[in-house]
Parts: C-alpha cells; sequence; structure tokens
C-alpha cells in the first residue's frame, strides 16, 4: 500500500521540521491548503481508513489522538477551533487514512456545507 499519510508518520526525524506535535501514536502538522489561518491535520501513526475502522486493536491510537487535541489547541492558544473527520468520498475524504482536521483562527458558520 502506498499511502502519503502513512509515509508521513513513518518520516525520519530531519523531516519533522513542519509537526507541531507527535506523540508515540500520532503526529500533526499543517495542512497543505489550509481553509482556516489554523488548519493542521491529526494521523495515526498506524494505516486506519477512517473512524469507521476502530477496532478493540487500534483503539490504544484513537484514544491518543482525543488526548492529543486539546494538547495541540492549548499550545497554539485555540480556544475555539472546529475538529472534522470525513469518512468515505461522498463526505469529502481524499486521502483514505484516518485523520482530523483541526481549523482555528476564525469563524465558522453552521451548517458547514
Amino acid at each position: 500500500m502506498n499511502c502519503i499519510f502513512c509515509n508521513i508518520a513513518n518520516q525520519d526525524n530531519k523531516n519533522k521540521k513542519n509537526w507541531v506535535f507527535e506523540t508515540e501514536n500520532c503526529c500533526c502538522f499543517p495542512d497543505i491548503d489550509p481553509k482556516a489561518p489554523v488548519h493542521l491535520l491529526l494521523i495515526p501513526k498506524i494505516h486506519i481508513t477512517s473512524l469507521q475502522d476502530i477496532k478493540n486493536n487500534n483503539i490504544e491510537f484513537i484514544n491518543d489522538m482525543f488526548l492529543s487535541i486539546p494538547k495541540i489547541t492549548e499550545k497554539l492558544g485555540l480556544k475555539s477551533y472546529r475538529l472534522i473527520s470525513n469518512i468515505g468520498e461522498s463526505a469529502g475524504q481524499s486521502v483514505m487514512h484516518l485523520h482530523f482536521h483541526i481549523l482555528g483562527g476564525r469563524k465558522f458558520d453552521w451548517p458547514p456545507g
């Protein structure tokens, strides 16, 4: 499998310079096509296709991602933000590797799209 996010998650240290946060199980870095002043992607370091694929054997990665979100947003001073995970192509998932978009730094409208 040639997954762009798996490749990013398995980079060596010299290529992690853009990362804003990392744990043993996940990493966070800026989106290459930002939709807000702050637009980050949070991914697990193993391949999980989407939230639809949470299993007992990968729950520690999911748990670590959710525990990391407040740490990341606090580090960036975000008091208000939007968290998005698209599941499937019809919902807008373009990379079939679980990821959360963390968006902040501006007001967001509802409904989102």
